[in-house]
């Protein structure tokens, strides 16, 4: 299949410690620390590698955290677009202790100028030419447009492939009214976005544009809306770790059904199994493979309205 163009508006360098027990106002030693290229769109893209289908990052990259990462993603076997910015590169850290309990810190993106937000936009359509589909995830800078995934989206329409984003707040709601082909929030984005039940915010998101809406409920599974039913998958039972990465990869596998064209049914079953599999590894944008494969034969997609 052709790749997927994954766009990652607000990329990160993803720090990630690890330290036997967390202990708030105290000194640590940790025991290991990795260093890798981050931001949602990018662990989408990692995930779709493990799962041998071709995806391009696209991400406005600055200073010196932006050069390392083009550099760490090259090296990973990721084609990487990168946009030039002013702005450095952010970092995020994330502590792991022994339990498998994680804890995120984030730094805030940096605001972008207009013409580099346009550079992005048209990188993003250059690069459609011949993919398979368009992924934005995560969030965006402080001062972003608001027509930002619209454009992004409009171009993915009309080059003729699927757009799917994953993202939250008042930028959910433009992606939304854009028409794309998917939208992926957890029930805490959906219910910040649109309150009430978490069906009818969902339904909320279909009369705006939206073509199908998979909400992200963690122990309760995924819900999967579009304009003619309502589909749940329970989740694996039992499955703790790192959850970090868990969206990224019911991401990946989703966009990977939509750009193959696989039975609805079967792709969201796909996506519970590959964000189960995502918990128990250590870092955003790995998978179990092995633990995919067994966890996928147990999940089934039942239409309940």
């Amino acid at each position: 299949m052709n790749r997927v163009v994954c766009v990652t508006p607000n990329p990160a360098t993803d720090v990630t410690y690890r330290v036997p027990e967390l202990t708030p106002g105290a000194s640590h030693r940790v025991a290991d620390v990795l260093e890798r290229p981050g931001g949602k769109g990018v662990n989408v893209a990692r995930v779709l590698h493990a799962l041998g289908v071709p995806a391009t990052v696209v991400a406005p990259l600055g200073g010196p955290g932006g050069r390392w990462m083009g550099g760490a993603l090259a090296d990973a076997g990721l084609p990487v677009r990168a946009v030039p910015v002013a702005a450095a590169t952010r970092r995020t850290v994330t502590v792991v202790d022994d339990s498998g309990a994680a804890t995120a810190f984030n730094e805030p993106g940096r605001a972008l100028s207009a013409a580099e937000w346009s550079a992005l936009v048209a990188a993003v359509t250059e690069e459609l030419a011949d993919a398979a589909a368009l992924v934005v995830s995560g969030s965006l800078p402080a001062g972003s447009p608001d027509d930002l995934l619209p454009r992004l989206i409009a171009a993915a329409r009309a080059a003729g492939v699927p757009a799917v984003a994953d993202t939250s707040g008042p930028a959910l709601l433009s992606a939304a009214a854009a028409g794309p082909a998917l939208l992926k929030p957890n029930a805490e984005e959906l219910a910040a976005a649109v309150p009430g039940a978490t069906l009818d915010a969902a339904r909320r998101l279909l009369t705006l544009g939206a073509e199908r809406v998979v909400v992200s409920q963690g122990a309760a599974g995924l819900l999967g809306v579009d304009g003619g039913a309502v589909w749940r998958v329970a989740a694996v039972p039992g499955v703790s770790g790192n959850p970090t990465g868990a969206g990224d990869a019911t991401v990946a596998a989703l966009v990977r059904g939509l750009a193959t064209g696989a039975a609805w049914p079967d792709v969201l079953a796909d996506a519970a199994a590959l964000g189960a599999a995502a918990v128990l590894t250590e870092a955003a944008g790995e998978v179990d493979l092995a633990a995919f494969a067994r966890f996928l034969p147990t999940l089934h997609a039942e239409r309940v309205a």
